[in-house]
């Protein structure tokens, strides 16, 4: 594997945990939802965004391991334009993360579920 500084590996592993948390959570909050209040008008474009926040956090976390086994099968090193994705990726996973939270945070909210 082209080496990657470690603070970059540690950004991603932590990133990829963040994502998987958000994605689970995501989901519990959309099923706590549909099982205390079933598929109504009030509750569909909750359970719309939730649906969208875990697509996002899903999106970013397969760039990320596919990112990062491309990464590690570039011999001898990683192409300016990879890496250069790698840390797109990562910021937009992060926005990702940030958004979701805050989607979450909302519909808990708003159906009483914190």
């Amino acid at each position: 594997m082209a080496r990657l500084p470690d603070q970059i590996l540690t950004a991603i592993f932590s990133l990829q945990r963040h994502l998987l948390e958000g994605i689970n959570e995501t989901a519990a909050t959309e099923l706590a939802i549909f099982e205390q209040f079933g598929e109504t008008e009030i509750t569909i474009p909750a359970l719309e965004q939730l649906q969208n926040a875990r697509q996002r956090l899903t999106d970013p976390y397969s760039r990320l391991c596919t990112l990062l086994l491309r990464v590690a099968e570039s011999q001898p090193t990683t192409p300016t334009a990879m890496l250069n994705l790698l840390v797109q990726t990562i910021e937009q996973a992060q926005a990702a993360v940030d958004a979701s939270e805050a989607s979450i945070r909302e519909a808990k909210r708003d159906f009483d579920l914190l």
